[in-house]
């Protein structure tokens, strides 16, 4: 897939609220497409959309990738609903340190994306800013 065009967060825009969340499902996506336990049409769907072959707005509307979306989300469920209190406390704990990690790696990605100018000007700048009372 790397020889490949790659859609960029604003291209998801269609369906997302801002651009933040634009770029988390960018994310989303990448990782579905890059994980081989994927698999399927759910892994298609997600190489289609990245690819810019298919828009996001399209593959939500097909009915052979929501399915696919549908049967995973309902194995997850499934999964969820045999756990013991034990593995629930252990999953708890997991997605608790995933969670603080991925905070981490989003604070330092939207740093990189505002770049330093927020660092370098600690007020906003207004109009006649140093020009009019020198004198």
């Amino acid at each position: 897939m790397s020889n490949e065009r790659q859609i960029q967060d604003e291209d998801l825009m269609d369906v997302a609220q801002d651009p933040e969340q634009a770029h988390r499902l960018r994310k989303a996506l990448k990782v579905l497409a890059d994980n081989p336990n994927v698999g399927g049409k759910l892994q298609e769907m997600a190489k289609e959309v990245l690819s810019g072959r298919i828009g996001m707005k399209d593959a939500i509307q097909t009915p052979g990738y929501m399915d696919a979306l549908g049967d995973r989300m309902n194995q997850i469920r499934r999964d969820a609903e045999n756990q013991t209190m034990a593995e629930r406390e252990e999953s708890r704990e997991k997605f608790a340190a995933w969670q603080k990690e991925q905070e981490a790696k989003e604070d330092e990605e939207r740093a990189e994306r505002d770049g330093p100018s927020g660092n370098i000007v600690s007020t906003p700048r207004r109009g006649g800013r140093g020009g009019g009372h020198r004198g």
